[in-house]
């Protein structure tokens, strides 16, 4: 998603990128590129995590449901990890994930060229069995438009 190269600028007239920018290192690329290759008045739907949630330790709340705070934001999942896991998770091709500041989130798509023209914020489902959905957010989700 940070490299678009196969498709011509102002090829799309939608973009619609769902939570997967947990997954990339710098998302400054990711929102240039969909910029590049959307056309005049395009929009970009985008949702991504809250940051926030990367500071609680994830085994903790899924066994107990406990808040322990853990980790430093932004988040990088492989520096968190022993040499064994990490041995581990490459060889398994396993994927990272990686939180994104609010600042990295939107101020990078406003710096890429888009123009913010709406925001949602959602929970967690019940479902997920996540209490974290009780005190926060757990996904934004953002509109933007590029303008001529």
């Amino acid at each position: 998603m940070a490299d678009l190269s196969a498709f011509a600028d102002e090829s799309f007239d939608l973009i619609y990128n769902q939570p997967s920018t947990l997954f990339v290192p710098d998302v400054a690329p990711v929102w240039r590129e969909c910029c590049r290759v959307l056309r005049n008045g395009g929009v970009l739907m985008t949702c991504f995590m809250n940051p926030d949630e990367y500071v609680f330790d994830a085994d903790e709340l899924d066994n107990s449901g406990t808040f322990v705070v853990k980790h430093p934001l932004p988040y990088i999942e492989y520096e968190t990890l022993s040499p064994e896991a990490l041995k581990q998770r490459i060889h398994n091709h396993e994927m990272f994930h990686f939180s994104h500041t609010m600042e990295a989130q939107i101020g990078g798509l406003i710096k890429a060229g888009f123009v913010i023209t709406g925001f949602y914020e959602d929970r967690r489902s019940e479902e997920d069995g996540n209490p974290i959905r009780h005190f926060m957010p757990s996904f934004f989700v953002a509109r933007a438009h590029k303008l001529s």
